[in-house]
C-alpha cells in the first residue's frame, strides 16, 4: 500500500511541476535546431556558418510545449461550447 501511495505522490508532483512549467513558460526551445532558429553547417575550411532556417519552428527557435498546446485546445472547445454567438444576444429591432 505504501508503494502505491509513493508512486501516486510522485506522479502528482511531476504533473503539477509540468503544469506550472507550461503556465510559466509556454514556449520551449526547438528540439531540431536547439533554439538557434537555423541549422549550423560548415564551409570548406571547417568553419561554422549559418544554414537554412529551421522548418520545424520556422526560424523562431521556439515551439509551444505539448501541455500548453493541449490546454489551448481544451480552452477553445470550452469557449465554443459555453458562449453564445454575439448575434443571438442582440435584441430584435421593433417595427
Amino acid at each position: 500500500m505504501t508503494l502505491l501511495l509513493v508512486a501516486s505522490a510522485c506522479l502528482l508532483a511531476i504533473t503539477l511541476g509540468y503544469a506550472s512549467l507550461c503556465a510559466g513558460s509556454p514556449y520551449g526551445d526547438c528540439r531540431k535546431c536547439r533554439g538557434f532558429g537555423f541549422a549550423m553547417k560548415t564551409d570548406r575550411k571547417g568553419r561554422l556558418k549559418r544554414g537554412k532556417p529551421c522548418r520545424r519552428c520556422k526560424g523562431h527557435g521556439k515551439r509551444i510545449r505539448v501541455g500548453r498546446h493541449l490546454y489551448n485546445l481544451w480552452l477553445h472547445v470550452y469557449r465554443d461550447g459555453t458562449h453564445t454567438p454575439a448575434a443571438a444576444k442582440r435584441p430584435t429591432p421593433k417595427g
